[in-house]
């Protein structure tokens, strides 16, 4: 009855790990340099959002009478909003209309994220 020899044990895994995470880290520095290269080129305005609206005159309460571009009546919307200390308390993302603002939004309370939607229907 003679013993068979057991077979040499295979690497552990915990000697190949070190291996793979070197092998993951080394690619991933290698793509992050190509990808901070196109971020070089600079971004043109898109014509639409600069274009010079005339609010109507619920908007125009608030933001003024001159043509503004969409970014600009928006800017001035929040200003307004900050400034009157609008918005909600409990949850931020929510404004609380004031007597200007409920003509403009037609309800007493918006979110931010319809604000945009609502203001629309307000310049031409």
């Amino acid at each position: 009855m003679a013993t068979a020899k057991k077979a040499p044990a295979k690497a552990t895994t915990a000697a190949a790990k070190p291996e793979k995470a070197a092998k993951v880290s080394k690619p991933a520095a290698a793509e992050a340099a190509p990808a901070a290269a196109p971020a070089a080129k600079k971004r043109t305005p898109n014509a639409a959002f600069m274009k010079p609206l005339t609010p109507s005159a619920e908007l125009a309460a608030v933001v003024g009478k001159a043509p503004l571009p969409r970014t600009e009546i928006i800017s001035k919307l929040w200003a307004y909003i900050k400034e009157h200390k609008l918005q909600d308390e409990a949850n931020k993302r929510n404004i609380n209309a004031d007597a200007k603002l409920a003509k403009v939004f037609g309800k007493p309370q918006v979110s931010m994220f319809e604000m945009a939607g609502l203001i629309g229907k307000h310049v031409k």
